[in-house]
Formats: C-alpha cells, sequence, structure tokens
C-alpha cells in the first residue's frame, strides 16, 4: 500500500523546507500534514484531525481558511517559526493528473512585508554576521522599506558585535557557519529574542553583482561575505529578485556613538525600562512625526546619534529654520499628515501584494509633493536646501495611476471595478455589455410580451440552462415556432431559447468573465509599470522621512522650550537650567533645572553625593540624555547649553540579576563596569550610579575608589558618579580632575526635604532611614532603625584609607615642612569593636592638628597597627 498521489506531491515539497511549517493549498484552505499539523494544532489551538494517505494509519491533518490565513502565519512566525506558503499554480479545471504546485514564498520573523507584525514606527530588521578571526561584518536589511546596510570592523570583539546589533533589534539573525564562533552564538542567544540561524556562506557573486552592479565595488571581503549572504537568503525566501532593495549603504561604525546595551535600556530611549512601553521614553517625547517613515527615521536616529559635527550642526541648523518659520513648519505638518506609509506601500508594489487601494494611497500622497516642495524653496539651510534641489514630484507616476485606477476600488483586485472608465476601450465596452445586461433583458421580456400577446410571458435565467423564455402550457399556442426554440419542460410551463436572447446571454456572460480578466491584467501591468520606478519613489519616501523628523525636532522644541545647543570639540560640558526631557513631562510639579560644567582638567569626574529619592541619578541621566539629543540634531531642555562631541556614552544605573546565566546583580554590575573602562575613551560620557554597593561596605568601597582613580588617571573621560560611599569625596584633595557636588537637602521639623538642586561640595549622610519613611515603612520599623542606627555610629569600625599607606611610603617626595593638614581629611576614623574603646578615647583627645605632619603620620600608622593586634 503506497502513498496517494497528492501525498507524494505534498511530501516533495516538504523535502525542499524542512525547518518550515509548510501551508499546502488545497482548494480554499491550506492544510498541514504530520508533525506540521500536530505542531500548528498546538500552537493555534485548532482541532486536530486526519486524512487518508494510502497508508495503513490517517496523516494527521490541520487546517486554515486561505483567506484568514495571515492571522495564523502571523502567530507562527511571532512564536518563532518559519512558515512556506506553497500554492496552486495551475488551474484545477486545465490540469492534467495532480493540480502542480509550488513554494511561492517563505514567511520569517525578518522577512515581513506586512501584517499585525509590523509596527508602523519601527522598522523590522533581518541581519547577517560574519566573523573571523581578523574581523566582523554586518550586514542589516528591512525587507518591507528596502534598506539594505553593510559595514565591519578589523576587531571581532564579540561586545561590539552585540552593540551593533542592538542598534537594529533584529527579528532574525543569520550567522555565517565558521569555526571558533559558540561564544559568539551563544551571546546573541543571550541578548536577543529573536529567531538566530547558522548558515552557509553564499558563493552566488554573479546575481548579486547583477543587481547591485558597480555599488558592491565599496565593499571589503568580509563585507562581501555577509551582504551576499544576506542577499541569497531574502532571494531564496521572497522567491523573486529583490525589486525593491536598490541601493546597498555601507557605514563606518565609528560614525556614530556607541551606545551599548546597558545604556540604551537605562536612558530609556525608545522604550521604558519596566513596562517596555514608548510612554515614558526619549522617543515618546520627541515624536511629533506626522508620518510612519517620519517616525521610524527618528527612533533610527535616537538609536544612533552622529559624532560627525558638520552633519549635526546641518540638522540643528534646519531644526531652526523652522522653528524661525512658523507658518512655513505648520504647511509641512499640513501636508506630511495626508502622507500614507509610501515606503512600504512601494514595497508591496514591487512583491506584487498591492491591491488597488494601496495605489490611490500613494496617489494621494503623491498629491501632497508639489505644495512641499513650494513650501522648502524658501529655505536656506543646507539640509533644507538640498533636500529641495532634489526633490522629485512624481507627477508621471501620479497622472499614471489618477488616469487608470478607480478612486474607490474594492479591496480585491479580482473582483472588478479597478479600472477607470475612459482609460481602456475594452474595458468600458465589457462594462457596458455587463451593466447593461439587464436592461436588454427587461427590454426583450416586454418586446415578446407585445410580440406573442402572451401577457405572463417571462424572461428567467438559471446557471444550468442560461437565460430563458417561460411561457406557460396555456399559451403555447401563440408561439412563434419559427424563433422559439424548446429549452426544457416543467409541468405548467415550457421554456425556449431564441436567437437574439442567446445573443444577449453570449454578450452578457462573457462580457462579465471578460471584464473580471482584463481589469485584472491591466492593473497588473499599471502595479509593475509603478514598480519600475521604485528607486525614484524610495528617494522620496527617505527625504519626506527626514523632513518629518526634522519638523518633530522643530515642534517638540517650540512647545517645551528647548534651546539650540552650540557644540565644541574641547571636550566641555557647560549646561545652564537643564532639565530632563521626559520627566518633566511625567511628573505634576515643576522641575527643578540644574547646572553642569565638566572640561578635562579641573571638573573632569563629578563626586555627587546625597541621599536617595533626592534627583542624583535623574541629574545624571539628564546630562546623557541632553547630550544625546543635540548629537541627534535636536534642541535640548535647557537656557542654554555648550557640549561637546561624545563618541560613546556608557551607564552602570541600577541593580539586576542574571539567573539564566547564572550572575548574581553584584556580578552583573561588576561586568558592566568592566565593560566600560575597556572601552571608554577620553571623549566618552560614563554615567556611574553606586558601584560597588553589591558587595560587603568595605569591598564595595575599595572597588569605587579603585575605578575612580582609573578613570583619573588611565581613561580621562567626563565622568558624573553618584554614590553613598562618603569617603570617596576625599578625592577631590588628590586629583585636581575630580570635583565634589551633592544634592542640597534642607531638614525641618524632623522631616527631610529634596530641593533636588546640586551645589558644589560633599554631604556626610544619605537620610536612608527618611527616605523608607517617605516610602511608607511602619513606624515601629523605622524607629528601630533609628536605634539600630545610633548604635552603629557609636561603633563604627576603625578604617584607614589605602591613601594613608601610600602617601606613607612617598612621604619624602609629598609633605612640606608647613603642611598642617593630615588625618582630618585624609583618614575616616571609626569605631568597630568594644575592645577599642581605649584607643578611641585615646583619639579624641588627641589634637592631630597641632602635631606636625611627621608626627601626625607616624602616630596614625602606629594606630593601625595597635588595632590589627587587638583584632588578633
Amino acid at each position: 500500500m503506497g502513498l496517494t498521489p497528492m501525498m507524494q506531491q505534498y511530501l516533495e515539497i516538504k523535502q525542499s523546507c524542512q525547518d518550515c511549517i509548510l501551508f499546502f493549498r488545497l482548494g480554499d484552505f491550506y492544510e498541514m500534514f504530520f508533525e506540521d499539523a500536530k505542531i500548528v494544532s498546538q500552537e493555534l489551538e485548532l482541532t486536530l484531525t486526519g486524512r487518508d494517505c494510502g497508508l495503513e494509519e490517517r496523516a494527521p491533518m490541520c487546517g486554515v481558511p486561505y483567506h484568514s490565513a495571515e492571522t495564523y502565519i502571523s502567530k507562527l512566525i511571532e512564536k518563532g517559526y518559519k512558515v512556506a506558503i506553497c500554492e496552486q499554480v495551475e488551474d484545477p479545471n486545465e490540469a492534467k493528473g495532480i493540480v502542480r504546485r509550488e513554494i511561492v514564498k517563505i514567511v520569517t520573523p525578518g522577512t515581513l512585508l506586512e501584517g499585525n507584525l509590523l509596527e508602523d514606527d519601527k522598522n523590522n530588521y533581518i541581519s547577517c554576521i560574519k566573523r573571523i578571526n581578523t574581523g566582523f561584518s554586518i550586514s542589516i536589511c528591512d525587507v518591507s522599506t528596502g534598506d539594505f546596510l553593510v559595514t565591519s570592523m578589523e576587531n571581532n570583539n564579540i561586545y561590539i558585535i552585540i552593540d551593533e546589533l542592538f542598534k537594529y533589534k533584529p527579528s532574525e539573525i543569520l550567522i555565517i557557519d565558521v569555526k571558533n564562533n559558540d561564544i559568539l552564538i551563544n551571546s546573541i542567544k543571550e541578548k536577543f529574542n529573536s529567531l538566530i540561524e547558522l548558515v552557509d556562506e553564499s558563493q552566488n557573486f554573479t546575481e548579486f553583482k547583477n543587481h547591485f552592479g558597480e555599488k558592491i565595488s565599496i565593499l571589503n571581503e568580509l563585507e562581501l561575505g555577509s551582504s551576499l549572504t544576506l542577499f541569497e537568503y531574502l532571494k531564496n525566501t521572497q522567491k523573486s529578485m529583490l525589486g525593491n532593495i536598490n541601493d546597498i549603504i555601507k557605514y563606518q561604525i565609528n560614525n556614530y556613538m556607541l551606545l551599548d546595551s546597558s545604556t540604551r535600556r537605562n536612558l530609556e530611549l525608545t522604550e521604558t525600562i519596566i513596562n517596555k512601553t514608548k510612554k515614558g521614553s526619549l522617543f515618546w517625547i520627541l515624536d511629533k512625526t506626522q508620518t510612519s517613515m517620519g517616525a521610524r527615521n527618528l527612533r533610527r536616529w535616537i538609536e544612533a546619534p552622529l559624532t560627525d559635527i558638520t552633519e549635526i550642526k546641518n540638522r540643528i541648523d534646519a531644526v531652526e529654520e523652522l522653528i524661525n518659520n512658523i507658518y512655513h513648519l505648520d504647511n509641512l505638518r499640513e501636508s506630511l499628515k495626508k502622507i500614507y506609509d509610501i515606503e512600504r506601500l512601494v514595497s508591496k508594489i514591487v512583491y506584487g501584494s498591492a491591491n488597488a487601494r494601496d495605489l490611490v494611497s500613494l496617489k494621494n500622497s503623491i498629491s501632497e509633493l508639489p505644495n512641499i516642495k513650494i513650501t522648502l524653496q524658501s529655505f536656506k539651510s543646507n539640509l533644507l536646501k538640498g533636500i529641495y534641489t532634489d526633490f522629485d514630484i512624481l507627477e508621471d507616476i501620479y497622472n499614471l495611476i489618477d488616469i487608470s485606477i478607480d478612486d474607490n476600488p474594492p479591496i480585491s483586485i479580482k473582483e472588478g471595478n479597478i479600472i477607470k472608465k475612459g482609460y481602456n476601450q475594452e474595458v468600458d465596452k465589457y462594462r457596458l455589455a455587463s451593466t447593461e445586461g439587464k436592461n436588454w433583458i427587461a427590454s426583450l421580456e416586454q418586446k415578446e410580451k407585445e410580440a406573442t400577446g402572451i401577457k405572463s410571458l417571462k424572461v428567467g435565467y438559471n446557471k444550468v440552462f442560461g437565460y430563458y423564455i417561460e411561457v406557460t402550457k396555456a399559451n403555447l399556442s401563440n408561439i412563434p415556432e419559427d424563433r422559439y426554440i424548446r429549452k426544457q419542460t416543467l409541468a405548467n410551463a415550457e421554456r425556449f431559447i431564441t436567437p437574439e436572447l442567446k445573443e444577449i446571454e453570449n454578450t452578457i456572460l462573457n462580457a462579465e468573465d471578460n471584464l473580471l480578466k482584463l481589469e485584472y491584467e491591466l492593473f497588473v501591468d499599471i502595479r509593475n509599470k509603478i514598480s519600475n520606478q521604485s528607486s525614484r519613489i524610495q528617494k522620496v519616501a527617505k527625504q519626506l522621512a527626514i523632513l518629518d523628523t526634522i519638523q518633530s525636532f522643530a515642534k517638540v522644541s517650540i512647545e517645551n522650550n528647548y534651546t539650540k545647543p552650540s557644540l565644541n570639540n574641547d571636550g566641555i560640558i557647560s549646561l545652564k537650567e537643564a532639565r530632563h526631557p521626559v520627566i518633566e513631562k511625567m511628573i505634576n510639579e515643576p522641575f527643578v533645572p540644574n547646572d553642569c560644567f565638566i572640561d578635562k582638567s579641573n571638573n573632569m569626574i563629578l563626586i555627587i553625593t546625597g541621599p536617595n529619592m533626592a534627583g542624583k541619578s535623574t541629574f545624571m541621566r539628564q546630562v546623557a540624555i541632553i547630550s544625546l539629543m543635540a548629537q541627534i540634531g535636536c534642541y535640548v531642555p535647557a537656557k542654554s547649553a555648550n557640549l561637546p562631541i561624545v563618541d560613546k556614552i556608557f551607564t552602570r544605573i541600577g541593580a539586576s540579576d542574571d539567573i539564566s546565566s547564572g550572575k548574581s546583580t553584584f556580578m552583573v554590575e561588576m561586568s558592566e563596569v568592566s565593560y566600560i573602562l575597556k572601552n571608554a575613551t577620553s571623549n566618552s560620557l560614563l554615567i556611574l550610579d553606586e558601584v560597588g554597593r553589591g558587595t560587603s561596605t568595605f569591598d564595595g568601597l575599595s572597588i569605587a575608589w579603585s575605578v575612580v582613580e582609573y578613570i583619573a588617571n588611565k581613561i580621562k573621560a567626563k565622568t558624573l558618579f553618584a554614590t553613598h560611599y562618603h569617603e570617596l569625596t576625599e578625592l577631590e584633595d588628590k586629583y585636581s580632575c575630580i570635583k565634589n557636588y551633592s544634592i542640597e537637602v534642607k531638614e525641618f521639623d524632623n522631616k527631610v526635604i529634596f530641593l533636588h538642586k546640586i551645589k558644589r561640595g560633599k554631604v556626610d549622610q544619605s537620610y536612608g532611614i527618611e527616605v523608607a519613611k517617605l516610602a511608607g515603612l511602619p513606624d515601629e520599623v523605622i524607629q528601630k532603625a533609628k536605634e539600630i542606627l545610633s548604635e552603629l555610629e557609636n561603633s563604627k569600625e576603625i578604617h584607614i584609607s589605602k591613601n594613608i599607606l601610600n602617601d606613607k611610603l612617598n612621604y619624602n617626595n609629598k609633605i612640606k615642612e608647613n603642611e598642617k593638614e593630615i588625618a582630618a581629611e585624609k583618614v575616616e576614623l571609626t569605631l568597630f569593636n568594644y575592645k577599642e574603646n581605649e584607643i578611641i578615647n585615646e583619639i579624641k583627645e588627641l589634637d592631630i592638628l597641632n602635631m606636625t605632619p611627621m608626627q601626625a603620620f607616624n602616630y596614625i600608622y602606629d594606630l593601625v597597627n595597635r588595632v590589627k593586634k587587638i583584632r588578633s
């Protein structure tokens, strides 16, 4: 007993796509069989049935209607599956034997063209990575928009690859299968919730070169490997030549600010940390775009700030010009508001999935282009002037659609009523025959009644016999036998046809079929003509996206009272009355602005102390966000701003563990700090919040102290360092580049008031119990905490900074005869053991400042040894 022919066909096709769920078209359904059926039944909660397949047991089967298949496919893609669409590629009525079927498309997370999984304001990227001993290359594509990018680096550092991928957050990642890439693969799996596939490097260079032409001459060997492999994968899944991917853009990673995954998360650039929502992010604040294209472009700019000062100034100057021309800004916004998602429309057109309504949407969008060009003609800034000079209003494409496609067509392209009257004579002829058919039949019926005198005569229609004349048996003697031909006999009547009725029937029935067929053919031809102009349309779409982003910056800057930033290459951050752009919109009270000044000599590292909830973290983040805003070309929330070009922003904020990979909170913290110290440069901006708090006090303090010194001595990066280790404020005396700042706090009537104001100097307490009280801890817990704190403060450990011992070794080189300052500023003397009370009392009675420096230093050194003996 063997498999049925249809099941043989199914298994042959399934063999070519074993990594996919095969949607096998059978009539009005897509059917799945065997293991695919079991998977789909379970994942989509559909009924699992069976089908005779020629074997002893029925084949497991599960199906979905073809007209609603997109919903089911989307759910499978969202769950991480790939779906192969197998269609009937010949008319079942004309097939000799089994209907021929072929896979027409493979749908994967990274190759979606449309559907509810595509977000309007977010690109859907697929990437391909090639990594060898000498470096790596990443190619990136969004099939739905036609973007194709490639970059490389002579450095195979996995962390750099991960950071670059986070810029795009691809939904599908291809990794070219080479040796020694296990760590890379595991790291990507750990960091990304994407479909990850190992692929062989493509060698099909000819088609790649034919597609892109001389554009590929700029690619090096690594870039060629990743981009060629990605191109081949896309071609195989889309089953087409990728007509919407017209350009390949090579870029340098160093042309953009580096933002690692922690920084993107901590600064909440495009989504919030907790809820993963747009609201509460920087993207939410800056998004006043009017088009989906502009929103996606804004997101890309936020994810990849520029480092070229000329390009940044071009954007900022364009924003300034729009701010100074409110009338033109409003006109531009009004026109952009009427424009559909041209980028994705043109991709649907190229891949043949666009319907007539899509073409009307394209036409309506193009109708706004002349107005936009008129608005642009008065601008002088380099960016806006450049767009105006090169702006194509696509008049020929507008005219083609306008004369050919009905303004209100149906969704289906096979139901007719698509082509406008006057575009094609044959369509007009068939349409007249189709629409006038009822009138012709009614006219013929009246004519025959008059000719025969049979008032009950009627003309009818059924699918079996077509049109007919029905006469009751009582009136059969009145029919003209020379014209009436008997068609059917009924119980009480006879049905006839006449030559004239047959001619009308042929005209009406053929007209409907011919009209539907012709309209479809004409529509496809029109769509293909537009497809041939896809590169022109895409270019305009990119220009519109940039315009929309720039006007969004202008609009939000006006509404939120932002200011134009000045840029420098001197490493100076000078902010007056700076604000956090998101928090000021989220709170129901006035935001307290703060100044910030950082330079490379006297104010490079700011040690910031103060209680929790007072605003340390907000202050630091707003400095980082303002720097980023300036480098994407936007105005910033401050009274004035002079900012340097920052190559990288690093943040170490908050506590989180990584249980899945076996990393504790402290291990995660130290890993992030390690990465920062290894990759930061003197042009970077570091935001470090509570480094060392995840372990014991003295371990943490030692690490934090050492990190600050390393930055001061080795990296020399602009740094904001918030801490509860008040001992770190001593570093201001050791390094001229370190300055102490604190959050101003007032105590009134046994209550703590946070003023959220940064001031010069340090604080020596953290007000943690007061913050706990504000959080609502029970009064009993608060009171007990105060008692314990009092006991601890009366029994602190004697701790002498490691710097004292370092100073002792180098004493002769550092001390001056007339210096009187010593341990009060360099040593924290605290109590640990009640056995040391005798020493404590001795310290209290001692006037260190009246000693010579050498006497004081030697006394403290001896004191350390005495404490060690007591403890032992």
